[in-house]
């Protein structure tokens, strides 16, 4: 994806420290005191535009919801998004998913989202995708011991690799799906990737995962 350059979004993010935390750090106040809440904590990697976790904000009013971004132009509209709904359990973090344990506290997330990830479909490049084995490595770190990854993509490629990498690891796979939009969810959530995939008839496929057995 070719990301269109904003300029002015680097600022205007820096403007609303109220849903955007700049460089949030485990050393400084917990999440728990910067939702005042004590409400589960559910984190989307890679958030992109916001869509999936502002709705989720509204119609899980009692968990409290972290997207990370790392574009600044992308996250912009985000921020532009939650000034219209004014959710009070959503927080945004202009930081890589790389940092996932500079921003959390071990077992601190309940529940981990990661939602039409860029598939990096070459063999060279697979350190770089989100379930690569590295990954997985500091998700458990940051999860509860009974949190939850919740995985959602149109690229079969990537979650056949998905499906094998989280197995290698030792994790727990449930509630597989393999054309989400024909299943019998009616919880679902669409992302913004999602809606314009589903509409052109392509798959989605779905998985969630933890790392120890309930």
């Amino acid at each position: 994806m070719r990301l269109r350059h904003k300029p002015w979004a680097k600022e205007y993010i820096a403007n609303h420290p109220q849903y955007v935390i700049s460089s949030p750090s485990k050393k400084d106040k917990s999440w728990k005191e910067l939702f005042n809440s004590d409400n589960p904590l559910y984190v989307e990697v890679g958030t992109g535009k916001g869509k999936f976790l502002d709705n989720m904000s509204v119609k899980y009013p009692h968990i409290n919801f972290v997207g990370i971004e790392k574009f600044e132009s992308v996250l912009v509209t985000g921020v532009q998004r939650v000034l219209q709904t004014k959710p009070t359990n959503l927080k945004f973090i202009n930081g890589d998913v790389n940092d996932l344990l500079e921003y959390f506290n071990s077992e601190e997330i309940d529940r981990l989202y990661i939602n039409f990830t860029d598939p990096w479909p070459k063999k060279r490049h697979e350190k770089r995708r989100l379930t690569y084995k590295s990954f997985l490595s500091l998700y458990e770190q940051a999860l509860h011991p009974h949190g939850e990854i919740h995985m959602k993509t149109d690229n079969q490629g990537l979650f056949e690799y998905s499906l094998e990498s989280m197995s290698q690891y030792g994790m727990k796979l449930k509630n597989i799906s393999l054309d989400l939009h024909n299943s019998d969810d009616e919880e679902n959530v669409m992302t913004e990737y999602e809606e314009k995939f589903s509409e052109k008839g392509q798959r989605i496929f779905r998985l969630e995962a933890c790392f120890r057995a309930k």
